[in-house]
């Protein structure tokens, strides 16, 4: 197998050319022969360039290597074999449940009604009140989206400047996009629930290259914010006067009493909801804050989080909440399913990928290793030695992994495949557990083949191409059977999500020893909320609020952040 980053070195079978002669050496032939081939390779170019242009542009490539096969270049169709699996599933939920509509275009957004076929989990249960809201939020994205004529003059007023007294039918929560892609992805699905539960349209920032990951969710309309809108919201940081935090600060939000819902609204307010907030910023989450923001036409929201834990929390959401989500746990699950479409490109490598090393595997393994050392932009991904022990020793030990035989005595060959799809930033991991299994025997016979579609050395997030390929291997990972992840990363959150697989989370090491134990079973396929407030609202003081309802609970990777449990489940 060939080195990961450089894409694992392809079945002698598929390299070799047709009529390949022993060795290697070519064939014996005539003139005419040589010939005749030599017709074939200069009609190649043409007949691709008929192709391309009757297909449409050609899909990206993002990872390196020799990857274009007959048998996975072709244009990936709903109508191509379904041969993904040994036991072949032909039929599939196109619409995950009723999450999704038709009326989109499919060649535009192939992964929009393809993903069913990539993930063998079975849904998790969706409320039909979750299918009636999504169907209103999209109307009323459509009636007051960027174009119509409520969407110019909810502008017009944010141009004034004017205080608002009144309501009106068209409020609006826009995102300012930063962060990694996991982050991101996080961000977007957290900013959506709160738009849903308090009837605002979703606006995304344009210029972050959403387009460019992220295929339109919304049915005849954009979620992107247009080019000419008047806010140079780049520029809004927690020390800007236009921060809610600051304007309770500073006691801007005048009234007969504190946040008096007789007060005139200003036309925005700003929501600083990064890590970095303070304790003012942190009472967007009280009950009596949210009401006061609900007569503001516009919020400006940036935020790095999954804040969704902390939304449960507030009173006048939780019975939508239940009607919403009666599994508790799955608010990421559905959501991201509903709103994140790769486009084509990331799509296209993510499945392509998939076709030619894993699908035929009897399991899939997904690693997600992340490093948190300190020691420096370039060395701090590795190679640690105790991080692939704690790999292997969780892997083994949790029997996601057969042990590697301790003799050379070879097992019985069960003809099981086992592939491991690893994600890093560092080869180093994979290529080691690669080494380990080629050159030992498995206890039980089983063949274990490891690959890693990329390896980048370090993040780049405001890389295109970067953010592609953490996409595609986001999406790669959730097509896994089981899932091992690093704690506190929101890359595999985001994938354990949409795959809707409860992980198997490796813990921090300290002081470079591999944690006893290595690895736990999560609580529940929700993201941490790694920055959550600490703050009593009712009570006006600070308090734990990982212990003030059964379903919201401390993360097992981060101590003080918070996640949805299922109840039933406890």
């Amino acid at each position: 197998m060939g080195r990961s980053g450089e894409g694992p070195a392809l079945p002698r079978r598929q390299r070799a050319g047709p009529g390949a002669g022993a060795k290697g050496k070519p064939p014996r032939g005539g003139a005419g022969q040589r010939f005749a081939l030599s017709v074939c390779f200069l009609l190649i170019p043409a007949v691709l360039l008929l192709q391309r242009r009757q297909a449409g542009p050609a899909p990206e490539w993002l990872f390196r290597g020799d990857l274009f096969l007959p048998e996975v270049s072709r244009d990936i169709r709903d109508d191509m074999p379904d041969d993904l699996s040994p036991s072949a599933q032909i039929d599939y939920d196109r619409l995950l449940g009723g999450l999704l509509i038709e009326g989109f275009d499919e060649r535009s957004c192939r992964s929009r009604y393809q993903f069913a076929r990539y993930h063998r989990n079975a849904a998790r249960v969706l409320s039909p009140y979750l299918i009636e809201r999504l169907r209103r939020q999209e109307a009323l994205q459509k009636k007051c989206g960027p174009g119509t004529k409520s969407y110019n003059n909810a502008v017009k007023q944010l141009r004034s400047t004017q205080s608002i007294n009144g309501t009106s039918d068209c409020n609006y929560l826009f995102l300012i996009i930063h962060a990694g892609m996991g982050n991101r992805m996080l961000e977007i699905t957290s900013a959506f629930l709160y738009a849903l539960l308090t009837g605002r349209v979703l606006l995304v920032d344009r210029y972050k290259q959403i387009a460019n990951t992220f295929c339109e969710p919304f049915p005849g309309t954009s979620w992107l914010i247009p080019s000419d809108f008047p806010l140079s919201y780049n520029e809004f940081t927690k020390h800007s006067p236009e921060s809610y935090g600051n304007m309770l600060q500073e006691n801007v939000i005048r009234g007969n009493t504190y946040r008096s819902l007789a007060s005139a609204r200003p036309p925005y307010v700003y929501l600083h909801l990064d890590g970095d907030y303070a304790f003012h910023d942190k009472l967007f989450y009280c009950e009596d804050d949210q009401q006061f923001l609900q007569g503001v036409p516009w919020l400006i929201m940036r935020t790095d989080m999954y804040f969704v834990p902390s939304l449960f929390l507030i009173p006048s959401f939780q019975d939508e909440l239940s009607k919403l989500f009666p599994e508790k746990d799955t608010v990421f699950h559905h959501l991201g399913r509903y709103l994140l479409h790769p486009t084509n490109d990331i799509w296209y490598s993510a499945t392509t990928y998939y076709r030619a090393y894993l699908a035929k595997a009897d399991k899939v393994v997904g690693i997600q290793i992340r490093i948190f050392e300190k020691k420096g932009i370039l060395q701090r991904n590795g190679p640690f030695p105790h991080v692939l022990e704690q790999i292997l020793s969780c892997a083994q030990g949790e029997k996601l992994l057969p042990e590697i035989g301790v003799t050379d005595e070879a097992a019985a060959r069960n003809n099981r495949t086992i592939a491991v799809l690893a994600t890093s930033l560092s080869s180093w991991y994979s290529d080691q557990i690669r080494e380990r299994y080629s050159e030992h025997h498995t206890v039980d016979g089983t063949t274990v083949k490891v690959y890693q579609p990329s390896h980048e050395e370090y993040q780049k997030k405001k890389n295109r191409k970067h953010n592609m390929k953490a996409l595609a291997e986001i999406y790669l990972l959730s097509m896994s059977d089981v899932l091992i992840t690093s704690g506190f990363s929101t890359f595999g959150y985001v994938a354990q999500g949409l795959a809707g697989l409860t992980p198997w989370i490796m813990y921090r090491p300290e002081n470079h020893v591999v944690p006893e134990p290595p690895c736990g079973r999560a609580m529940s396929i929700e993201p941490c909320f790694h920055q959550a407030p600490y703050f009593d609202c009712k009570a006006k003081r600070d308090a734990d609020l990982g212990k003030v309802v059964p379903y919201v609970r401390h993360c097992e990777d981060v101590s003080w952040g918070l996640k949805i449990v299922n109840e039933t489940r406890l």
